[in-house]
């Protein structure tokens, strides 16, 4: 009896009311702050307040297709983002 089943299968990862990708964000502005100071604390504070506001607004995955959409990384199963021509 050591497994617990999830609520909703679907449902996203969360630590407290922030999904991964927010306190992702959260992380890159503390660890900037950490090594190059001020204001980078304030966008601490305001980066994944606004990120997820604006995360609201799009379906589910918005990062990782934004990541996507810039060419930073791949979507498993697709072609890359500047792929022009495909034989099927």
């Amino acid at each position: 009896m050591g497994k617990k089943i999830p609520c909703y299968l679907s449902a996203p990862f969360q630590i407290l009311w922030w999904d991964v990708d927010v306190w992702g964000i959260l992380g890159v502005f503390v660890f900037l702050a950490f090594t190059m100071g001020h204001v980078f604390w304030a966008l601490a504070v305001i980066a994944p307040y606004g990120y997820s506001k604006a995360k609201r607004k799009y379906p589910r995955g918005f990062l990782k297709h934004v990541f996507y959409f810039a060419g930073f990384s791949d979507i498993k199963g697709y072609p890359s983002f500047f792929e022009d021509r495909f034989m099927e």
